[in-house]
Protein backbone atom coordinates (compact mmCIF):
# COMPACT_ATOMS: atom_id res chain seq x y z
CA UNK A 1 0.00 0.00 0.00
CA UNK A 2 3.03 2.62 0.80
CA UNK A 3 4.32 1.75 -2.78
CA UNK A 4 0.99 2.80 -4.50
CA UNK A 5 1.01 5.93 -2.48
CA UNK A 6 4.28 6.96 -3.18
CA UNK A 7 3.30 6.72 -7.05
CA UNK A 8 0.00 8.38 -6.31
CA UNK A 9 1.82 11.02 -4.91
CA UNK A 10 4.14 11.40 -8.22
CA UNK A 11 0.81 11.73 -10.44
CA UNK A 12 -0.47 14.93 -11.84
CA UNK A 13 -2.43 17.05 -9.15
CA UNK A 14 -4.22 18.56 -11.77
CA UNK A 15 -7.76 17.28 -12.60
CA UNK A 16 -8.64 16.10 -15.73
CA UNK A 17 -11.34 17.33 -18.33
CA UNK A 18 -13.72 14.85 -19.22
CA UNK A 19 -13.42 15.12 -23.31
CA UNK A 20 -11.67 17.95 -25.12
CA UNK A 21 -11.27 18.70 -28.58
CA UNK A 22 -8.32 20.79 -29.41
CA UNK A 23 -7.59 22.01 -32.95
CA UNK A 24 -10.20 20.31 -34.47
CA UNK A 25 -12.85 21.38 -37.54
CA UNK A 26 -16.14 20.40 -38.23
CA UNK A 27 -16.91 18.44 -34.99
CA UNK A 28 -20.26 16.87 -34.02
CA UNK A 29 -20.88 15.44 -30.42
CA UNK A 30 -24.56 14.10 -29.86
CA UNK A 31 -26.36 11.58 -27.93
CA UNK A 32 -24.01 11.29 -25.10
CA UNK A 33 -24.13 11.61 -21.28
CA UNK A 34 -21.34 12.98 -19.66
CA UNK A 35 -21.88 12.55 -15.44
CA UNK A 36 -19.66 13.62 -12.38
CA UNK A 37 -16.36 14.94 -14.33
CA UNK A 38 -13.46 16.07 -11.79
CA UNK A 39 -12.87 19.54 -13.61
CA UNK A 40 -14.48 20.59 -16.96
CA UNK A 41 -17.08 18.32 -18.28
CA UNK A 42 -16.61 19.04 -22.29
CA UNK A 43 -13.81 21.67 -23.82
CA UNK A 44 -13.11 22.42 -27.22
CA UNK A 45 -9.64 25.06 -28.05
CA UNK A 46 -8.86 26.45 -30.93
CA UNK A 47 -11.96 24.94 -32.97
CA UNK A 48 -14.04 25.44 -35.74
CA UNK A 49 -17.36 24.09 -37.19
CA UNK A 50 -18.49 22.41 -33.80
CA UNK A 51 -22.26 21.36 -33.27
CA UNK A 52 -23.27 19.85 -29.85
CA UNK A 53 -26.87 18.95 -29.30
CA UNK A 54 -29.31 16.09 -27.41
CA UNK A 55 -25.98 16.36 -25.25
CA UNK A 56 -26.66 15.62 -21.25
CA UNK A 57 -23.92 17.00 -18.83
CA UNK A 58 -24.51 16.15 -15.02
CA UNK A 59 -22.69 16.76 -11.69
CA UNK A 60 -23.34 18.49 -8.31
CA UNK A 61 -23.84 22.04 -7.76
CA UNK A 62 -21.25 21.87 -4.93
CA UNK A 63 -18.58 20.21 -7.34
CA UNK A 64 -16.07 23.35 -7.93
CA UNK A 65 -14.74 23.82 -11.39
CA UNK A 66 -17.26 21.92 -13.01
CA UNK A 67 -18.09 23.42 -16.17
CA UNK A 68 -20.61 22.07 -18.65
CA UNK A 69 -19.16 22.96 -21.69
CA UNK A 70 -16.10 25.03 -22.14
CA UNK A 71 -15.36 27.16 -25.14
CA UNK A 72 -11.28 29.19 -25.88
CA UNK A 73 -10.54 30.31 -29.43
CA UNK A 74 -13.05 28.99 -31.70
CA UNK A 75 -15.84 30.03 -34.07
CA UNK A 76 -18.90 28.49 -35.85
CA UNK A 77 -20.23 26.67 -32.76
CA UNK A 78 -23.62 25.59 -32.70
CA UNK A 79 -25.11 24.61 -29.06
CA UNK A 80 -29.22 23.34 -28.94
CA UNK A 81 -31.27 20.92 -27.24
CA UNK A 82 -29.28 20.30 -24.16
CA UNK A 83 -28.99 19.97 -20.55
CA UNK A 84 -26.46 20.48 -18.80
CA UNK A 85 -26.43 20.76 -14.68
CA UNK A 86 -23.14 21.37 -13.08
CA UNK A 87 -21.11 23.02 -10.35
CA UNK A 88 -19.76 26.24 -12.47
CA UNK A 89 -20.70 27.90 -15.62
CA UNK A 90 -23.21 25.93 -18.05
CA UNK A 91 -21.39 27.25 -20.78
CA UNK A 92 -18.17 29.30 -20.46
CA UNK A 93 -17.03 31.51 -23.54
CA UNK A 94 -13.10 32.60 -23.19
CA UNK A 95 -11.47 34.96 -25.16
CA UNK A 96 -10.79 34.51 -29.34
CA UNK A 97 -14.74 32.78 -29.31
CA UNK A 98 -16.70 34.47 -32.19
CA UNK A 99 -19.88 33.17 -33.93
CA UNK A 100 -21.38 31.16 -31.28
CA UNK A 101 -25.41 30.53 -31.49
CA UNK A 102 -26.68 28.88 -28.27
CA UNK A 103 -30.27 28.26 -28.59
CA UNK A 104 -32.88 25.45 -27.04
CA UNK A 105 -30.18 24.65 -23.37
CA UNK A 106 -31.58 23.90 -20.22
CA UNK A 107 -29.23 25.03 -17.65
CA UNK A 108 -29.54 24.29 -13.47
CA UNK A 109 -28.14 23.81 -10.90
CA UNK A 110 -24.84 25.77 -11.93
CA UNK A 111 -23.26 29.61 -12.36
CA UNK A 112 -25.51 30.07 -15.82
CA UNK A 113 -23.86 31.11 -19.29
CA UNK A 114 -20.95 33.43 -18.84
CA UNK A 115 -18.13 35.20 -21.47
CA UNK A 116 -15.47 35.36 -19.13
CA UNK A 117 -13.77 35.87 -17.46
CA UNK A 118 -11.65 38.10 -19.84
CA UNK A 119 -8.39 39.95 -19.57
CA UNK A 120 -6.50 38.16 -17.28
CA UNK A 121 -2.90 38.99 -16.58
CA UNK A 122 -3.63 42.23 -18.46
CA UNK A 123 -3.95 40.22 -21.95
CA UNK A 124 -6.33 41.33 -24.84
CA UNK A 125 -9.35 39.72 -25.17
CA UNK A 126 -11.83 39.42 -28.12
CA UNK A 127 -15.14 37.78 -28.47
CA UNK A 128 -17.91 38.53 -30.42
CA UNK A 129 -20.99 37.44 -32.71
CA UNK A 130 -22.68 35.75 -29.92
CA UNK A 131 -26.39 34.46 -29.86
CA UNK A 132 -27.57 32.92 -26.41
CA UNK A 133 -31.76 32.58 -26.94
CA UNK A 134 -34.46 30.32 -25.84
CA UNK A 135 -33.08 29.23 -22.78
CA UNK A 136 -34.19 27.87 -19.39
CA UNK A 137 -32.41 28.74 -16.45
CA UNK A 138 -33.06 26.83 -12.86
CA UNK A 139 -31.80 27.80 -9.84
CA UNK A 140 -28.43 28.85 -10.95
CA UNK A 141 -25.88 31.73 -9.34
CA UNK A 142 -26.49 33.61 -12.12
CA UNK A 143 -28.27 33.78 -15.53
CA UNK A 144 -26.54 35.63 -18.50
CA UNK A 145 -23.19 37.31 -17.26
CA UNK A 146 -20.06 38.96 -18.79
CA UNK A 147 -17.26 38.70 -16.49
CA UNK A 148 -13.89 40.93 -16.88
CA UNK A 149 -10.52 41.15 -14.61
CA UNK A 150 -9.46 44.33 -14.14
CA UNK A 151 -6.34 45.39 -16.24
CA UNK A 152 -7.10 43.58 -19.53
CA UNK A 153 -8.25 45.00 -22.67
CA UNK A 154 -10.05 44.09 -26.41
CA UNK A 155 -13.42 43.99 -26.82
CA UNK A 156 -16.95 41.83 -26.29
CA UNK A 157 -19.34 43.29 -28.96
CA UNK A 158 -22.23 41.99 -31.17
CA UNK A 159 -23.23 40.01 -27.79
CA UNK A 160 -27.25 38.74 -27.76
CA UNK A 161 -29.13 37.34 -25.26
CA UNK A 162 -32.80 36.60 -26.04
CA UNK A 163 -35.74 34.54 -24.71
CA UNK A 164 -34.25 33.61 -21.29
CA UNK A 165 -36.80 32.15 -18.69
CA UNK A 166 -35.24 32.83 -15.41
CA UNK A 167 -36.41 30.66 -11.75
CA UNK A 168 -35.31 31.15 -8.89
CA UNK A 169 -32.05 32.12 -10.24
CA UNK A 170 -30.06 34.77 -7.75
CA UNK A 171 -28.94 37.61 -10.12
CA UNK A 172 -30.75 36.68 -13.84
CA UNK A 173 -28.62 40.00 -15.60
CA UNK A 174 -25.16 40.56 -14.91
CA UNK A 175 -21.85 42.28 -16.33
CA UNK A 176 -18.40 42.82 -13.85
CA UNK A 177 -15.89 44.86 -14.89
CA UNK A 178 -14.14 43.39 -11.43
CA UNK A 179 -14.29 40.12 -11.64
CA UNK A 180 -11.95 38.39 -8.83
CA UNK A 181 -11.87 35.27 -7.86
CA UNK A 182 -9.60 35.61 -5.05
CA UNK A 183 -9.99 37.54 -1.73
CA UNK A 184 -8.60 40.70 -3.26
CA UNK A 185 -7.29 41.62 -6.43
CA UNK A 186 -5.08 44.76 -6.98
CA UNK A 187 -7.27 47.76 -8.86
CA UNK A 188 -6.22 48.89 -12.32
CA UNK A 189 -7.91 51.45 -14.59
CA UNK A 190 -8.08 49.35 -18.04
CA UNK A 191 -10.40 46.72 -18.92
CA UNK A 192 -12.05 44.96 -21.46
CA UNK A 193 -14.65 46.92 -23.00
CA UNK A 194 -18.55 45.67 -23.47
CA UNK A 195 -21.66 46.05 -25.36
CA UNK A 196 -24.37 43.51 -25.14
CA UNK A 197 -28.60 43.54 -25.75
CA UNK A 198 -30.81 41.64 -23.55
CA UNK A 199 -33.99 40.86 -25.05
CA UNK A 200 -37.36 39.12 -23.54
CA UNK A 201 -35.45 37.93 -20.49
CA UNK A 202 -38.20 37.30 -17.83
CA UNK A 203 -38.92 35.15 -14.37
CA UNK A 204 -37.35 35.06 -10.74
CA UNK A 205 -34.47 36.08 -8.72
CA UNK A 206 -33.34 35.33 -5.22
CA UNK A 207 -31.02 38.51 -5.00
CA UNK A 208 -31.35 41.16 -7.23
CA UNK A 209 -32.61 41.65 -11.40
CA UNK A 210 -29.68 42.85 -12.89
CA UNK A 211 -26.16 44.05 -11.97
CA UNK A 212 -24.17 46.41 -14.06
CA UNK A 213 -20.50 46.83 -12.61
CA UNK A 214 -18.86 48.52 -15.23
CA UNK A 215 -15.25 50.17 -14.95
CA UNK A 216 -14.49 54.06 -14.83
CA UNK A 217 -12.35 54.22 -17.71
CA UNK A 218 -14.07 51.86 -19.69
CA UNK A 219 -17.95 52.06 -19.15
CA UNK A 220 -20.54 49.54 -20.72
CA UNK A 221 -21.75 50.88 -23.70
CA UNK A 222 -24.87 50.11 -25.75
CA UNK A 223 -26.75 48.22 -23.24
CA UNK A 224 -29.45 47.55 -24.74
CA UNK A 225 -32.44 46.46 -22.45
CA UNK A 226 -36.43 45.60 -24.26
CA UNK A 227 -38.81 42.99 -22.85
CA UNK A 228 -37.29 42.63 -19.16
CA UNK A 229 -40.17 41.08 -16.96
CA UNK A 230 -37.98 40.10 -13.39
CA UNK A 231 -39.89 39.04 -10.52
CA UNK A 232 -38.63 38.47 -7.15
CA UNK A 233 -39.24 35.50 -5.18
CA UNK A 234 -40.78 36.11 -1.89
CA UNK A 235 -40.25 33.31 0.69
CA UNK A 236 -38.28 33.54 4.23
CA UNK A 237 -34.86 32.41 2.73
CA UNK A 238 -34.41 35.38 0.05
CA UNK A 239 -33.75 38.64 0.64
CA UNK A 240 -34.02 40.91 -2.44
CA UNK A 241 -32.60 44.25 -3.38
CA UNK A 242 -33.12 46.65 -6.81
CA UNK A 243 -30.88 46.51 -9.32
CA UNK A 244 -27.04 47.81 -9.43
CA UNK A 245 -25.41 50.04 -11.94
CA UNK A 246 -22.12 51.47 -12.08
CA UNK A 247 -20.90 53.23 -15.06
CA UNK A 248 -23.10 51.79 -17.08
CA UNK A 249 -24.96 53.49 -20.04
CA UNK A 250 -27.46 52.35 -22.95
CA UNK A 251 -31.10 52.47 -23.67
CA UNK A 252 -34.21 51.03 -22.86
CA UNK A 253 -36.43 50.20 -25.63
CA UNK A 254 -39.16 49.19 -23.01
CA UNK A 255 -39.87 49.60 -19.53
CA UNK A 256 -38.39 47.06 -17.26
CA UNK A 257 -39.76 45.58 -14.58
CA UNK A 258 -38.59 46.26 -12.02
CA UNK A 259 -37.53 49.51 -13.43
CA UNK A 260 -33.69 50.30 -13.78
CA UNK A 261 -33.19 53.55 -13.62
CA UNK A 262 -29.47 53.90 -12.55
CA UNK A 263 -28.52 52.60 -15.92
CA UNK A 264 -27.67 55.96 -17.62
CA UNK A 265 -29.21 56.75 -21.05
CA UNK A 266 -27.14 57.42 -23.91
CA UNK A 267 -23.27 56.97 -24.38
CA UNK A 268 -20.70 57.72 -22.18
CA UNK A 269 -19.34 61.48 -21.62
CA UNK A 270 -17.01 62.59 -24.70
CA UNK A 271 -18.06 59.67 -26.86
CA UNK A 272 -15.13 57.56 -25.95
CA UNK A 273 -13.68 55.82 -28.36
CA UNK A 274 -11.05 52.78 -27.58
CA UNK A 275 -7.45 52.96 -28.32
CA UNK A 276 -6.18 51.24 -30.52
CA UNK A 277 -5.03 48.40 -27.92
CA UNK A 278 -8.31 47.50 -27.54
CA UNK A 279 -9.80 47.37 -30.73
CA UNK A 280 -10.37 43.88 -32.43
Amino acid sequence: MDAYNQELEKMPQIKPTALRFYGSSNVRVTGISIVNSSQCHLKFNSCQGVMVHNLTISSPEDSPNTDGIHLQNSKDINIHHTNLACGDDCISIQTGCSDINIHNVNCGPGHGISIGGLGRYNTKACVSNITVRDVNMFRTMTGVRIKTWQGGSGLVQNIRFSNIQMSEVQTPIKIDQFYCDKTACTNQTSAVAVCVQYENIRGTFTIKPAHFACSDSSPCSEITLTGIQLKPLVVPQYHTCGPFCWQAFGELSTPTVPPIPCLQLGKPGGNRVLPNHDVC
